[in-house]
């Protein structure tokens, strides 16, 4: 199965997963047994499946053939190349092939200019009157090519505007932008380029994104903060004439692996074999030089040869546009396609599979609780108005007592519910304090000021180095205060369950450990590009600053952003089983006492309340039934065997 059989493959999994899903969300609020908090998760959990991207990031240096091998991997059905590829640069900025619904096929491009305004590509995302747009005509391969074109538009500027913008210049060339003889610099036009295109691959949420070369890419650091860290695959791209070069190992080292132990979904491409066809070596020279240099490569990268892949891009264009099987096999691409759907698939659907199944099991969980609850109070109260048959007045008396001073020993429960609730909130609040993000616009606020204030280099690592401390300290004191409300929460749940009979599954845990482990990440990615005499030395005390709050400060807000998410969502989720379990055994309370009641006025006889409370509990037992059904469903849907979550199986009175 090729690349696009097994993406669209995936697509319809996932559509299926979203559909079981929506049964569920529709059967919750149509049987009244779910909750605002319910239906706001699932909402959500929908919204990501149908938002659902995968992201393949192609990375090298320039001349490598990078635009060449993205046309011929995944849009040679096309008939043409989609992006420009020829010889020199032809990719100056980042550039995301994507297709979102509702859009026209465009180029849009962010100016250079914008660099020097304090905001991410991220945030300008948000606001299109920022961007350049340019209409793409599908229907005319001239007007694709001359849009797509404008990617590598470059413009000179003079060489304290390029250092204000970002870019690195250096007389000699080799570590930045050259000057030229008229005293300016060349430097990238745009910043940015997003190209809204109606492939199949990208309507089926594929992402495609193409880098520029290693100067570009150092002077973009959103690109290697945020960019490739969460692309599910970066394919770096290498020449077989020249092997792993310098800038080639400057790339892989610094913005790739980083360091790190080897990912999974870092594929290494060694590209343009078809340079070895001269026709004066034979087959098997050939394949005798291709392995010396894949060897060579696995080598250097530290990486198994079995992650390195020999192929000829230009030649896999060309097979697939001319049908050309025997040309296909020779360039090696189909054995790219296989490692890329091996890597990038399966590993993309069990994410998606494990966050499906976390969240609805924990609602089908919840539910199936609730509804146990429910067909208890129901079988209670028949056999406590069975008891009544043929009982005189003064036994219906006593029983209404009875109902009457569970109702008022619950109640005074109730009271400490609600103490025990200001507490959580207390604490809650507490976790805000250190999680919040007033206080990391406090923190940033105090850093930014501090590195103005600094007279040297060290003054300003100081402050960032404290800025990444302060962090780390707020997210270790929101740990404790996690454990503090977990703590508190496991009491409240047993606390109920052996006073009042409440059946609780203990409250779902949570973690800040995620959120740390950016922060290190981030803290990494400052040392290696600001925290450095280099970066010292060539950029003024003001662009570090700029740099350090446009890239690092700016992820570490996302990070704290999603966290803050992350725990509003659990702090709900964690109380919402119990505020529900409570208000069910009030209803129930209520219920009881309200029978019992009416059978003493004599407004309605004994055995007519008895075939209604039956009749109930037939209900009920259908309920947990369809929701059996529909946890099998998803479970089916998602590709599991087994129940989503631990079933109670109910027991009906005898």
């Amino acid at each position: 199965m090729n690349l696009t059989d097994s993406f669209s493959e995936f697509s319809e999994w996932r559509d299926s997963v979203g559909q079981s899903i929506a049964q569920l969300k529709t059967w919750l609020v149509r049987n009244e047994v779910g909750d605002a908090q319910t239906d706001l998760r699932l909402n959500y959990l929908l919204e990501r499946l149908r938002d659902e991207k995968l992201t393949v990031a192609f990375v090298a240096e320039f001349s490598r053939g990078k635009s060449e091998l993205i046309n011929a991997v995944f849009f040679a059905d096309y008939g043409d190349r989609i992006l420009p590829s020829s010889a020199g640069r032809t990719t100056m900025c980042p550039t995301e092939l994507q297709w979102e619904n509702g859009q026209t096929p465009s180029i849009r491009l962010l100016p250079i200019e914008t660099r020097g305004r304090g905001a991410s590509v991220q945030e300008f995302k948000r606001h299109a009157e920022e961007w350049i747009t340019v209409p793409i005509d599908v229907s005319s391969t001239e007007s694709m090519q001359r849009a797509m074109s404008r990617v590598g538009e470059t413009k000179r500027v003079p060489p304290d505007e390029a250092e204000r913008l970002g870019f690195a210049v250096d007389p000699s060339g080799k570590k930045g932008a050259r000057i030229e003889d008229d005293g300016k610099v060349e430097i990238a036009a745009w910043r940015h380029a997003l190209i809204q295109f109606p492939h199949p691959l990208l309507k089926q949420g594929l992402v495609v994104v193409d880098t520029p070369g290693l100067n570009a890419i150092g002077s973009e650091p959103e690109l290697t903060l945020s960019l490739l860290p969460n692309a599910h695959a970066v394919l770096f791209i290498l020449a077989v004439d020249t092997g792993v070069t310098q800038s080639d190992l400057t790339v892989w080292q610094e913005h790739i692996v980083a360091g790190k132990a080897q990912q999974r979904g870092r594929v290494v491409v060694l590209n343009k074999i078809d340079s070895l066809w001269d026709g004066l070596r034979s087959e098997q020279q050939i394949n005798n030089e291709i392995r010396g240099q894949v060897s060579s490569v696995a080598h250097t990268l530290s990486v198994p040869e079995n992650q390195v892949f020999p192929v000829s891009a230009q030649k896999a264009l060309l097979a697939k546009v001319t049908r050309d099987p025997d040309l296909l096999d020779r360039s090696r691409i189909e054995a790219l396609e296989s490692a890329l759907t091996s890597e990038l698939l399966p590993t993309r659907q069990e994410i998606v599979r494990d966050n499906a199944r976390g969240e609805t099991g924990e609602i089908i969980r919840r539910t199936r609780e609730l509804l146990n609850a429910r067909l208890r109070g129901v079988q209670e109260q028949v056999r406590e108005l069975s008891e009544l048959r043929g009982k005189n007045r003064s036994v219906i008396e006593y029983m209404m007592r009875k109902v009457r001073a569970e109702k008022s020993e619950f109640e005074q429960g109730l009271q400490k519910y609600h103490a025990t609730r200001s507490v959580f909130t207390s604490l809650s609040n507490n976790l805000y304090a250190h999680l919040g993000l007033d206080a990391l616009r406090h923190e940033t606020r105090r850093t930014r000021e501090a590195m103005l204030d600094a007279s040297f280099s060290r003054g300003l690592r100081e402050a960032m180095e404290s800025f990444f401390d302060q962090l780390r300290s707020n997210l270790r004191k929101s740990s404790d205060e996690v454990t503090e409300i977990q703590r508190m929460l496991d009491t409240m749940y047993k606390k109920f369950a052996i006073e009042h009979g409440l059946k609780l599954a203990a409250p779902t845990s949570f973690s800040t450990l995620r959120y740390e482990k950016e922060i290190e990440r981030l803290r990494a990615a400052f040392n290696q590009q600001l925290n450095n005499v280099g970066a010292m030395v060539l950029h003024r005390k003001g662009t570090v600053t700029q740099r350090f709050f446009d890239t690092i400060a700016l992820e570490a807000r996302r990070t704290f952003e999603l966290a803050n998410r992350d725990v509003d969502q659990w702090l709900r989720a964690v109380m919402s089983p119990l505020e529900t379990q409570v208000r069910e055994y009030q209803i129930q309370l209520k219920r009881r006492l309200e029978s019992v009641k009416r059978i003493h006025e004599a407004t309605g006889t004994l055995e007519e309340r008895i075939a209604e409370l039956d009749q109930a509990e037939r209900v009920v037992l259908h309920q947990l039934s369809d929701l059996s059904r529909l946890e099998q469903g998803i479970a089916g849907a998602i590709g599991i065997t087994g129940a989503l979550s631990e079933s109670e199986a109910p027991a009906r009175a005898a």
